[in-house]
């Protein structure tokens, strides 16, 4: 069981790959999406990205690889994809097992860079909606993570001071904007290993 600060007021948790292990589907769907445009979309590339939204990460592969990708078309290709894999999703229990412990004893929220439509159907699918309020999505921010947006605007409607929230993430993104909340952060890789497979 993961330990939590003494001082822990208010949990604060990214969704995929944090709560529900979705990043192989989402992984996969990426690589669908762009690899017509020649680019080998890997695990490692992957993970830089964690953490923004569709159009950002789109922008960000245009810059990195010199292409001109339409973020809407691509995007709508990703999602589709995703789609068709996203009921396979199962959660990870080093995660909800901390989730359900604290269920009642402590406020806890979902700060993620998936739309409200997405998280709420990953959360459904898991039977795990009811634990988390807010759920902050890229539909809720104009700032997205590195930014401290979103996990701010989950310790003030949760009424916790931010430096009483504890974060907990997988992504290099997310963890810059919870070290930029002046949150405390619970790194989950030190607790679950994510592998892709191609």
């Amino acid at each position: 069981m993961i330990t939590l600060p003494n001082n822990a007021k208010g949990l604060i948790f990214d969704l995929d790959g944090t709560v529900a292990n979705t990043m192989q589907n989402h992984f996969e769907a990426w690589r669908a999406a762009v690899s017509p445009f020649g680019i080998d979309f890997t695990g490692e590339l992957f993970l830089k990205l964690t953490g923004m939204p569709k159009a950002a990460t789109i922008i960000k592969l245009n810059e990195l690889f010199g292409l001109d990708m339409n973020p809407i078309e691509v995007g709508k290709v990703k999602a589709a994809v995703y789609k068709k894999l996203v009921g396979e999703t199962k959660e990870i229990t080093v995660v909800t097992d901390v989730v359900r412990k604290y269920h009642g004893v402590l406020p806890m929220s979902i700060g993620t860079g998936s739309t409200q439509i997405g998280a709420r159907r990953t959360l459904s699918i898991l039977g795990m909606e009811h634990y988390f309020n807010p759920i902050i999505t890229a539909d809720d921010v104009i700032n997205f993570k590195p930014h401290p947006e979103t996990f701010l605007k989950c310790a003030e409607l949760m009424e916790v001071n931010p430096k009483d929230c504890v974060v907990f993430e997988d992504g290099i993104l997310g963890m810059q904007a919870a070290e930029e909340a002046g949150m405390q952060l619970i790194d989950i890789n030190d607790y679950y290993k994510m592998e892709f497979k191609i």
